[in-house]
């Protein structure tokens, strides 16, 4: 297949768009979008109004401009070949590449960059030699069509079921910049665990994989331990979980050694029938003591104090997804894609959208001197928005200017130094007595 030129595989604003915006295209490497159609077989063999150079970069548009039509992210990104008739692609062209590209070629992008990106992250920002990620899932609402329904099913409820269809999502993220390293997510129905599978064997080693207690257990934990070098777990433990204590490491701290299940090592020959582990207690001001379980035995390399503080870093995943939801989906009760291909396309496209904000973020804490969870991801997205939309319409000469005020003004990235805040955990929302109204659907 012959090589194309850059200019004809991304987002080409009339004047180019500046220092940031060339960085932020630079980061997506036209080498590996042209890899990731020729590997999924998608490349386009003829011209097209959208060959699927430019698809690619229109389902990244449609995860950084949730607000818009997406034929008015094409038009305004200008995706379209050279020499095209019109001023912007109809309706049913965008429909119709969409469908062609499906989902293969942008989670083949978005899994080379994560590997490419988030490792190198999580060594820059590592913890005494560790690399820390984090693994936990979440769900996504869909637009309520029957294909999504039948596909990806929804939660059960009082009423019968949920009102929108349900994506379950999990992923694998370097906490420190909250730079995705692997995704997995599809019905509703599966479980976390379930989707958690695919994640295990890509965690790298030097590392520690922090998740919460659904994942206590000896057929996840002892194999993160046992199938690297140097790869470590964190989790809290359960209010029933027992152990016994072998030796004490410090005030609180013991070397504690669990029985493994018989059923697990049934379903698993391999698994030890003791398990070894190191048990942290400790007590947070206004909550009932806690104790942590980790394969962090030596209390000399591995502080108990310290590792404390690194067990809620975990909360960072769930503010990683906060940023996704709340920001790039802008608060909407759904994602746009109505059919399941749709969806799986999209939300490949949403998570290397991310990546690509989050990257850009790195970069700017890095020139900041500061560490990435003090950049605010929303003055990012839109600062990326504004380069994107609004720096073509200024004129040429002053665009250099422009940019260069923004970089430097760049405390309006940078968020306060977080406050040790208490939010214990309640339900404030109350379900409605009203049946799901879903009249209408086709």
């Amino acid at each position: 297949m012959p090589r194309r030129r850059q200019a004809d595989l991304v987002v080409r604003p009339a004047d180019g768009g500046g220092e940031l915006l060339d960085r932020f295209r630079a980061s997506l490497d036209p080498d590996w979008v042209d890899q990731a159609l020729e590997a999924t077989g998608t490349a386009t063999v003829r011209r097209r109004r959208l060959p699927a150079e430019q698809v690619v970069w229109l389902v990244l548009g449609m995860g950084l401009f949730r607000n818009k039509p997406i034929t008015e992210i094409a038009a305004e990104l200008n995706l379209a070949l050279p020499g095209s008739r019109g001023p912007r692609a109809a309706s049913s062209s965008v429909t119709q590449a969409r469908e062609r590209l499906g989902g293969e070629p942008i989670r083949w992008l978005f899994e080379h960059c994560a590997e490419a990106w988030a490792h190198a992250s999580a060594q820059r920002h590592a913890w005494r030699g560790l690399a820390v990620y984090g693994v936990d899932g979440t769900t996504l609402r869909l637009p309520d069509s029957d294909a999504n329904r039948e596909h990806f099913g929804g939660s059960a409820s009082q009423r019968g079921g949920s009102g929108y269809p349900m994506a379950r999502l999990v992923t694998l993220m370097a906490l420190r910049s909250h730079l995705l390293a692997a995704a997995s997510f599809g019905p509703q129905s599966s479980s976390e665990l379930a989707y958690a599978e695919a994640l295990w064997p890509l965690i790298p080693d030097h590392s520690l994989t922090v998740v919460d207690r659904n994942f206590l257990r000896s057929t996840v934990l002892i194999p993160i331990a046992a199938s690297g070098h140097c790869r470590h777990w964190l989790t809290r433990a359960k209010s029933d979980t027992t152990w016994t204590k072998l030796k004490a490491l410090g005030r609180g701290d013991w070397l504690v050694e669990k029985e493994v299940h018989r059923n697990a090592r049934a379903d698993y020959p391999g698994l030890p029938v003791r398990w070894e582990m190191r048990a942290i207690q400790y007590q947070r001001k206004g909550f009932k003591p806690q104790t942590l379980l980790t394969s962090l035995v030596d209390p000399v390399a591995y502080p108990a104090s310290e590792i404390v503080a690194l067990y809620h870093e975990r909360w960072e995943i769930e503010l990683g997804y906060g940023e996704v939801k709340t920001v790039m989906l802008a608060r909407e009760e759904t994602t746009r894609s109505k059919t399941p291909r749709g969806v799986t396309q999209e939300l490949w496209g949403l998570a290397l959208t991310y990546n690509l904000v989050r990257l850009e973020m790195e970069r700017i804490a890095a020139e900041a001197g500061v560490t990435p969870d003090r950049i605010s991801f929303k003055s990012a997205l839109m600062f990326i928005e504004h380069a994107l939309l609004h720096l073509s319409l200024e004129s040429a000469g002053r665009i250099p200017e422009h940019l260069r005020q923004l970089r430097e003004d760049i405390a309006h990235f940078i968020l306060p130094k977080r406050r040790q805040r208490s939010y214990p955990r309640a339900v404030k929302i109350k379900m409605s007595n009203y049946p799901r109204n879903r009249r209408g659907l086709k």
